[in-house]
């Protein structure tokens, strides 16, 4: 049975929600209570192994957090041994708040949130937090290169299929925890699970390769690129130096993203009715994404380049809210956006691809 948490623990979640991720801050407090609540902790488990992911130490440590990570997971009780261990580092690459969750200060009372979850959402959240953990220790290892391999001293997938697979252990994942929490909340039955569980995939890699356009630059500042080598080889790798990468091989990345994000749309419009909170999250994550694409198409000649700038504006992220707000009950509403996003991205990319012919 859903419980509602203590003032100090809603404090805390919402605290760090905003320290992390303002743009997920802003997602969780839409839906309904205490759903909001279990997602909120459960995005902060998933950002301590992303924080593993991301520190700047070698793969050998990071593999030892990650097992601890795994601990942390299937027994929370141990949570303030580890932390003690943890504050031994310094978390090189974090910003505060991401440090301050792998302290045992303040780190500590999430675990405590996680272990007093009932256990029936408690689950999710370690099934699917476990196998982002996998896929992450997957792709940072550096003596394997049947999934990512290293170029020009840049890591990144092998080929799309490998790209895939990466969104879906660090992005994927998280759509399936998700939407299994809201499935119990809701008591959604099958059809309509079982077409929630399905669409959850595109979901979450919809989201994240909009982040690998917007985050490019900087994520090879680190030595990471998430785009596929067997994409990369066409155009000789000139997207890692940021060089000359012909127009319609951006406009192919860009559609790519297009595809996932009218996938994801299809799974909001499969919630619910009564699931108006989570349909509004749902929105408040996908048409940020699609006002991302369509700036990142009005900018191709910038994006892949030194240039490469590619984030909405405050007003852009303001409009996006009161939409999905407004949207969230109206099935023809959404579909008439996405339609008219996507029809705008591949309008704005056409000339590119015609010349390319």
């Amino acid at each position: 049975m859903a419980e509602n948490f203590n003032p100090q623990q809603k404090s805390y979640l919402a605290s760090y929600m905003n320290g992390v991720s303002r743009s997920f801050s802003l997602v969780a407090p839409e839906v309904e209570s205490p759903l909001d609540d279990y997602l909120a902790a459960a995005y902060l488990i998933c950002r301590v192994v992303d924080n593993i992911e991301d520190t700047l130490q070698p793969f050998e440590w990071q593999k030892k957090r990650f097992a601890e990570f795994s601990t942390l997971l299937d027994a929370p009780q141990t949570a303030e041994q580890i932390l003690r261990g943890w504050d031994r580092f310094n978390w090189p690459g974090l910003t505060d708040s991401e440090k301050e969750l792998m302290t045992c200060e303040k780190g500590l009372m999430l675990w405590q949130i996680y272990s007093e979850l009932p256990g029936s959402y408690r689950d999710p959240i370690r099934r699917w937090a476990s196998m982002m953990a996998f896929g992450m220790e997957r792709s940072s290892n550096p003596y394997t290169s049947d999934f990512f391999f290293d170029h020009e001293q840049v890591r990144l997938p092998v080929q799309e299929s490998d790209y895939d697979l990466y969104c879906f252990y660090v992005a994927g994942t998280v759509g399936r925890m998700i939407t299994e929490l809201a499935i119990l909340f809701y008591d959604v039955v099958d059809p309509q699970k079982q077409i929630l569980i399905d669409g959850s995939d595109a979901c979450g890699r919809a989201l994240q390769k909009t982040n690998i356009v917007k985050d490019f630059e900087r994520d090879l500042q680190r030595g990471v690129c998430f785009l596929p080598g067997d994409w990369l080889k066409e155009v000789d790798y000139t997207p890692l130096r940021l060089d000359g990468v012909p127009s319609a091989w951006k406009a192919m990345v860009l559609l790519n993203v297009v595809e996932e994000l009218e996938a994801s749309v299809r799974y909001v419009l499969a919630l619910p009715e009564e699931a108006l909170g989570y349909r509004k999250a749902g929105l408040l994550m996908m048409l940020p994404a699609y006002e991302t694409i369509l700036l990142a198409a009005q900018r191709l000649q910038d994006i892949f380049t030194p240039r490469h700038s590619v984030k909405i504006s405050r007003t852009k992220m303001g409009q996006c809210i009161l939409r999905a707000r407004n949207i969230a009950g109206d099935n023809q509403a959404i579909s008439a956006y996405s339609d008219k996003m996507a029809l705008q991205i591949r309008s704005q990319l056409s000339p590119v691809l015609a010349e390319a012919r």
